[in-house]
């Protein structure tokens, strides 16, 4: 896992963290727990989803299929 990879899961939780707060200003410390936890898996799936579109990308790319 690459630095950038880190931040990116990082900027989730924060994320996550912050619009549970805007939902609920009195959250407690284990509802901001579970958004940040969400917020970094959520964040580490949309990443590996890019990067497996991107890795299509450049095969399609590299191999094209004839047209019918």
């Amino acid at each position: 896992m690459g630095i950038l990879d880190a931040v990116g899961e990082i900027a989730g939780a924060v994320a996550a963290v912050e619009g549970a707060e805007k939902l609920d200003p009195n959250a407690g410390l284990l509802t901001k727990g579970i958004a940040a936890v969400a917020g970094f898996k959520g964040a580490g799936a949309l990443e590996s989803l890019v990067g497996k579109k991107e890795d299509e990308a450049d095969s399609s790319e590299a191999d094209p299929q004839p047209q019918a």
